[in-house]
């Protein structure tokens, strides 16, 4: 659905804005002819290779790739997706390439797709059924690419059909807490149909909460306040500006969970068990459409009822009302009701990943990388991860024994000001050494280190000041590979200054107006920041795949540990005294992580003066699968996929451990002995546990 999508390049080629898995082959088999291992001269890093691919990373055939990759729609499954398909594996085969083979996997997948006979209509219709309003299906055509056959019409992809009418309240983001608000106002709910605005929770999560409040349709619009910094007059806007026209609407998912819907926990391959798709939990349980802010203004700025609270209040132009139904003295009757007609449709449909590998050697001939290289370009991203989550799902053991580490660069750059990079603690240390060798775009000689700790940086009591890696939520194709697999896992992205937009994204994101062009012109201009993402991409794949030690520290988690504790000890202790609930275990559990982890380090800085290779391969393994340890596919069994207790989905207050935070909120008003609080001790047991076991990873085999 986004034109933009970048689909990933091999290395060699023009840009590395592929997916990187690295697998952990130590000791591949080589030809006969080829040179015998050197345990003298181990192959390390190579800073010349390194400085010649850097070099090789150019701007402006990034910048070709990607007009010809967003030439035109490819809407996952569609005839040109397949020929996207078709263009990476023609490239990635070619020997200039540098690529040793490449290969396509087809799944059968259930996607969701909006009727082209029946299109989706919202509509103000008057007490006898006549149409007084209707909202716009399509965007604005302002560059003659919104008009074009191949471009989807707004649709929530995976909403139910139907046609549900009622009097229009204004639910603000769609939260629970929202919908209770308007409850405390003494709105009836049952019946009518919510306009609430992106953000706040996800696209699903908004009919999901409605629906448990009896409301019947949900709408939902992008509010220029999250987006436009408010503003949406025509010449402020897209092509004039990088800010969304009014007519801009966001397509999405609104699946709950990622991966193919029908196959949970299993590849979409022809063997595999299929649901039946009445019985699919996760799709959203009224119809859901999203609509422009032109057409939110027309509806919402003639509502009726009591003044929103001033939180809920956006850009439109006028004061926003909680409704139900509208305003006797505005465009429309007061007795007037809003109709949503969706007839979206569920079909099988057949959706490819292409991976190229560039196969890894301990002492090549020629120079390879250490570790193998993969490039991936996931299908079907956009419908809910599901090129990635059918590959792990096929490839699960064999990712799980040998997978290094997981870089992933999605939208690679959403502006233009500095890097961003998510990731679990063991690669804030790669990522760093990468980025302060790497000039940044702009004026001045600034490393992108140095102009990333401008904008995002943190007190670290170890390091000082160092720029914030942000954590892992599951908004991408890594998280099959963090929370299913527990691969080390990083999300890399330029990004805002924040301090001079409150832009929830780039402001055409998933709308009609998400073209090269607005790349070209107002993201990116000279593509200089997507090189700057290029280079660090490629150069952290280099580090990852020729070092001799994997260069992941796993010490660092132990300032995450802590401050987990911290938090938990300080918000969350005093309830837990009163219920009898100690937090003991868990500080002992954290002390032996931090007393193993500084062990490992001090074993590999010893080992380097005369690496033994058995004893190098011990270590790196410790390193590779210490995110391992973390997982407990039995921690949150109401969350499919999820299974690291570190960096599960955390709706509790307290920014401690997910599965701990979540059980305390739910526990905190029952009595003592409760279910509830049982579950609270299941948690505390599983987190400790999953220390103690990470610290024994860390620790030689023998020594328990």
């Amino acid at each position: 659905m986004q034109w933009t999508k970048v689909l990933g390049l091999g290395l060699g080629a023009a840009a590395l804005l592929g997916l990187g898995i690295i697998l952990g082959h130590f000791a591949i088999p080589k030809k006969a002819n080829s040179p015998a291992p050197s345990v003298s001269a181990p192959q390390d890093l190579d800073l010349e290779i390194l400085e010649t691919i850097m070099g090789q990373l150019d701007a402006h055939r990034i910048r070709e790739n990607l007009r010809e990759l967003s030439r035109e729609p490819h809407l996952a499954s569609s005839p040109r997706d397949e020929d996207l398909v078709q263009l990476l594996l023609q490239r990635w085969k070619d020997p200039e390439s540098g690529l040793d083979s490449a290969e396509a996997f087809t799944y059968e997948v259930l996607l969701s797709f909006p009727s082209q006979e029946q299109p989706n209509v919202v509509d103000i219709v008057g007490p006898t059924g006549d149409i007084i309003h209707s909202c716009h299906r399509t965007e604005e055509n302002v560059t003659g690419e919104q008009g074009g056959p191949d471009v989807v019409q707004p649709y929530a992809a995976y909403a139910p059909s139907g046609t549900p009418q009622g009097l229009l309240v204004y639910a603000n983001r769609g939260t629970e807490e929202d919908f209770k608000e308007l409850q405390t106002q003494g709105i009836k709910l049952e019946g009518t149909i919510a306009l609430t605005r992106y953000g706040g929770v996800g696209r699903g999560a908004k009919a999901v909460n409605a629906a448990k409040h009896g409301v019947a349709g949900v709408l939902v619009y992008t509010d220029p306040a999250d987006i436009n910094d408010g503003l949406s007059l025509p010449n402020e806007t897209f092509p004039n500006s990088w800010y969304l026209p009014p007519s801009g609407v966001e397509r999405g998912s609104y699946y709950k969970y990622f991966g193919d819907p029908l196959t949970p926990y299993l590849p979409a391959i022809p063997s595999s068990f299929r649901l039946d798709p009445a019985n699919v939990s996760g799709f959203p349980p009224i119809p859901t459409q999203p609509i422009g802010f032109q057409d939110a203004r027309d509806l919402l700025c003639n509502l009726n009822g009591t003044l929103a609270p001033d939180t809920w209040q956006g850009a439109l132009g006028c004061h926003y009302r909680l409704g139900p139904g509208f305003r006797p003295d505005g465009d429309f009757s007061a007795d007037s009701q809003v109709n949503v007609s969706i007839y979206n449709r569920l079909e099988l449909r057949n959706s490819s990943n292409v991976l190229g590998i560039i196969r890894g050697a301990v002492e090549p001939g020629t120079w390879r990388p250490r570790r193998s290289i993969v490039f991936a370009s996931w299908g079907a991203e956009e419908f809910g991860l599901i090129g990635s989550t059918e590959f792990t799902e096929e490839f699960f053991n064999k990712l799980q024994e040998r997978t290094v580490a997981y870089i992933n660069v999605d939208i690679a750059v959403f502006a233009n000001a500095t890097l961003r990079v998510q990731g679990t603690p063991p690669v804030q240390s790669v990522v760093f050494s990468a980025t302060k060798e790497i000039r940044s775009p702009g004026p001045g000689d600034l490393s992108i280190y140095d102009n990333w700790i401008r904008y995002f940086n943190r007190s670290s009591p170890v390091y000082g000041l160092v720029p914030s890696l942000g954590s892992l939520g599951a908004g991408s194709d890594y998280a099959p590979f963090i929370h299913f697999l527990g691969i080390s896992s990083m999300d890399i992205a330029y990004t805002y200054d924040r301090s001079k937009t409150s832009a929830r994204i780039y402001p055409t994101y998933h709308t009609a107006f998400d073209t090269f062009d607005y790349v070209d012109k107002f993201l990116d201009p000279g593509f200089s920041s997507h090189q700057a993402v290029a280079r660090t991409a490629g150069s952290i794949i280099l580090r990852l795949s020729d070092s001799f030690f994997l260069p992941l520290k796993v010490s660092d988690y132990s300032e995450t540990l802590r401050s987990f504790l911290q938090a938990a000890q300080q918000d969350l202790g005093a309830l837990l005294e009163q219920h009898s609930i100690s937090l003991g275990p868990l500080v002992t559990a954290v002390e032996k992580f931090e007393a193993a982890a500084t062990a490992l380090g001090q074993s590999i800085s010893a080992l380097k003066g005369s690496p033994d290779p058995l004893k190098v391969r011990m270590l790196n393994d410790q390193l590779m699968l210490l995110e391992r340890t973390f997982l407990n596919p039995r921690a949150f069994p109401e969350e499919r996929y999820y299974s690291h207790v570190l960096w599960a989905t955390r709706t509790g207050s307290v920014a401690t451990f997910p599965g701990l935070s979540n059980a305390c909120s739910r526990a905190r008003d029952t009595a003592s002995g409760s279910e509830a609080w049982a579950e609270v001790q299941r948690q505390l047991s599983i987190v400790v546990t999953a220390l103690e076991g990470a610290a024994a990873t860390l620790r030689p085999v023998a020594d328990l």
